[in-house]
């Protein structure tokens, strides 16, 4: 029996879009205001794909940074995997139309749907595919427009959202970001607290239905927030227990950029220090599958941490699903 290989990010990218829409924007939109929004959010703007910009172009911007961090060759990308519940098209999927643009001829490419969990649960599937010898270099990527089925007419849910994608270059453990422990879950009977009801084979996208803006996010914000909460609690207990580490042994933690409230309140009952929290909400706001790798990226770049590093990644989302990853950098 072949031993399974240990996996690396050998490099990491990411985008976000020229465009702001600040919360005085927001104030012209809906009944709100600045000191409400950051008060329970804790964002204080957020960026917006341009009028001619689609999943996509983000994601081929953040994909070609994270490539040429990595240093490795077009044709050595063997697999794309693309996290994204705001597709170019429902067909082909946005992994297809990256590979032609990317010219990543030697790559198989799929998309999978794990709302804001998308890039880590993309991480966990090319470390499993890499540990298998399946395949030896994988582009994933976080990529969202969610300014495409935000309804701005909704006060809870349009503060929240913004657009942006990242990516990392996941190859056999070479010395840089050994992927240590991964995690991967989901409860489906929580799915409609979260839903877009229109647009899919259950309920196609009539006129009615766009009347009714039924092809926009409905959140049920009073259960997401319950849920979110206990389970990014419980993400790092458990994967600290499944790896024997302690809290004080976490370098960084960057967690989905979902709500500072929520991380706040999840962090108060897990001791760790709030200086090894990265947090970007303020200036991006919540970029869905966009959120964890645009975070990676920036924090990395910005030194926040280094070679030798415990680097804890960690979302939740839609479905409802969770994911975590744990990383030596």
């Amino acid at each position: 029996m072949t031993a399974l290989r240990e996996a690396g990010i050998l490099g990491t990218g990411s985008y976000a879009p020229e465009r702001i829409l600040s919360n005085l924007d927001l104030e012209k939109l809906v009944e709100t205001n600045d000191e409400w929004i950051v008060s329970r959010t804790g964002m204080r703007e957020r960026r917006l794909v341009a009028p001619d910009q689609a999943t996509s172009d983000i994601a081929c911007e953040a994909a070609s940074r994270a490539i040429a961090d990595s240093g490795v060759k077009a044709l050595e990308i063997d697999l794309i995997i693309v996290a994204t519940v705001t597709p170019d098209h429902q067909v082909p999927s946005t992994a297809c139309i990256l590979q032609a643009r990317l010219g990543l001829v030697n790559a198989s490419a799929f998309d999978i749907n794990v709302a804001c969990t998308g890039f880590v649960a993309g991480l966990n599937i090319a470390r499993s595919l890499i540990a298998a010898g399946a395949y030896n270099c994988i582009l994933v990527i976080g990529a969202e427009t969610m300014s495409s089925i935000v309804n701005y007419k909704d006060r809870g849910s349009c503060i929240l959202f913004g657009d942006a994608a990242g990516a990392a270059i996941v190859v056999p453990f070479a010395g840089q970001g050994k992927i240590l422990d991964i995690h991967t879950g989901a409860d489906g009977t929580g799915g409609m607290s979260m839903v877009v009801p229109a647009g899919g084979s259950r309920k196609p996208c009539t006129l009615e239905a766009v009347a009714n803006d039924e092809h926009k996010l409905i959140m049920k914000g009073n259960e997401v927030y319950k849920f979110a909460v206990a389970k990014f609690r419980d993400l790092v207990v458990e994967q600290l227990a499944r790896t024997g580490y302690k809290a004080s042994d976490i370098d960084l933690l960057i967690p989905h950029q979902v709500n500072l409230r929520i991380i706040e309140s999840a962090l108060s009952r897990i001791e760790i220090d709030p200086a090894r929290i990265y947090i970007n909400l303020d200036r991006f706001g919540n970029t869905s599958a966009g959120s964890v790798p645009l975070a990676l990226d920036e924090a990395r770049k910005a030194g926040r941490f280094q070679s030798g590093s415990l680097v804890s990644l960690v979302a939740f989302g839609a479905g409802l699903t969770w994911a975590s990853t744990l990383i030596r950098w």
